[in-house]
């Protein structure tokens, strides 16, 4: 059998699985087992208890629970109500107002979070109703949190660099300094988009609160200081190398547990909850890092892999060339897969890719979690909109139409690491001088 033929067969059995409602994980097992049955007379359960037990041994996935639980145990304290009453009174001088306490606390949740949804989720539980009672755009208010929420992703600690480092064997912290500045660049995009929007739209913005005097607006401000020193603590650890990932979660779990009991949230039933939340989903991801890694072995076994680089290769295509081609294919799955599927599944085809056309494992990261940015607010599968639909009321489609200019300043944002890489590279560079 050729291997255009064998890869045909693969693609094609993987589609029907997918498509009949197959669990991912599952469905990446059940291909790999197909391949291996196919090419190789190798035991399959030797491989299969080989790479299952190598890709949940690692020592760098004990930072995936416990960043987890660290979201969870936020989610459930007073977080997001603080933070709208410690931003909104700096950020009324800005055209758009109160609107950037969406992008903005989103920032700064996603620095201690790790989950897309529950930035969502936890900003958008009082920012919403704050924002409809005064008269704002309800379509700019979903947008900006819809695109703001997916900074959970991107800024760290988040679960995808975790999955992707795992996935491409680098540096979990390196991953993690190289999300931070194009985090900024995110935020800057939308604040910029947020101010042109409103000087267009001068009427659709209500006037200003009243305005507060200045230690009224530091006394409201100082319900964010634990917050904010548990983020410049880890990411301060990150950056100065005093502490590896895995240890930064951990004392992350720590400082959310004495938030959470310095806000008078932490009890016995929130943190069975967060603990039960937080294994449920760790479970999720293990089991799709199972599945892909027996995939990933069988892969090998076929030499499609190995046979498509070399093809890239012969094409001689640009990188940038190579970048748009991967943008188009990774925005097409991402409308029908979630983001953690969409790394594993497409790691053993796209890595030998990457590293034949010179770039930076490091930087592709970043690149590869903005795309899963994308993923999470484009129809039908976008997770945040589901979440907002559920929060505010309105169908999908209304969400996801309120979601589109975010989307496109992500692609604005994918461009601009792409031709400024250094954006990306710069942190993890100073910590790490080759």
């Amino acid at each position: 059998m050729t291997l255009p033929v064998l890869a045909l067969i693969l693609l094609g059995f993987l589609v029907l699985i997918l498509g009949s409602g197959v669990w991912i994980s599952v469905g990446l097992g059940l291909v790999g087992l197909l391949a291996m049955v196919l090419v190789t007379d190798i035991p399959i359960g030797q491989v299969l208890a080989t790479t299952v037990w190598s890709s949940a041994s690692s020592w760098t996935l004990a930072a995936l629970p416990l960043f987890i639980w660290m979201g969870e145990i936020l989610f459930r304290t007073r977080l997001s109500e603080q933070m709208f009453q410690g931003l909104s009174p700096w950020l009324q001088w800005l055209p758009g107002r109160l609107i950037h306490t969406n992008i903005i606390g989103c920032g700064i949740f996603a620095a201690v979070s790790g989950s897309s949804a529950a930035t969502v989720a936890t900003i958008g539980k009082i920012s919403l109703p704050e924002l409809r009672k005064r008269g704002y755009s309800e379509s700019l208010s979903l947008g900006t949190l819809a695109g703001s929420g997916t900074l959970g992703l991107l800024i760290p600690p988040s679960i995808p660099m975790v999955v992707y480092a795992v996935t491409a064997n680098v540096s979990v912290l390196q991953v993690f300094l190289g999300g931070f500045l194009p985090g900024l660049l995110v935020m800057s995009l939308y604040m910029g988009y947020v101010i042109i929007w409103s000087l267009l739209n001068p009427d659709k913005t209500p006037p200003r609160d009243p305005s507060l005097p200045f230690l009224q607006k530091l006394k409201q401000s100082a319900k964010l200081a634990p917050c904010l020193l548990l983020i410049a603590a880890v990411f301060l650890a990150l950056v100065l190398g005093f502490a590896t990932a895995t240890e930064c979660a951990a004392w992350g779990v720590t400082g959310a547990l004495f938030l959470a009991w310095w806000s008078g949230t932490l009890t016995w039933a929130t943190l069975y909850e967060s603990i039960m939340s937080a294994t449920r989903l760790t479970c999720m991801i293990m089991l799709i890092l199972a599945g892909a890694a027996f995939c990933t072995a069988a892969m090998a076994y076929t030499g499609i892999p190995a046979a498509l680089a070399d093809w890239v290769k012969g094409q001689a295509l640009s990188p940038h060339m190579l970048v748009l081609a991967l943008t188009v294919m990774y925005i097409i799955l991402g409308c029908l897969i979630d983001g953690i599927s969409m790394i594993v599944l497409t790691a053993v085809i796209v890595l030998p890719m990457v590293k034949e056309a010179g770039f930076d494992l490091i930087w592709f990261g970043v690149y590869l979690i903005i795309h899963v940015e994308m993923a999470q607010i484009t129809p039908p599968v976008g997770f945040n909109l589901f979440v907002l639909q559920n929060m505010s009321g309105r169908d999908t489609w209304t969400v996801a139409k309120a979601a589109f200019p975010f989307f496109i300043l992500l692609n604005i944002a994918v461009f601009i690491i792409t031709t400024f890489p250094q954006i990306v590279l710069y942190l993890p560079k100073l910590a790490f001088p080759d």
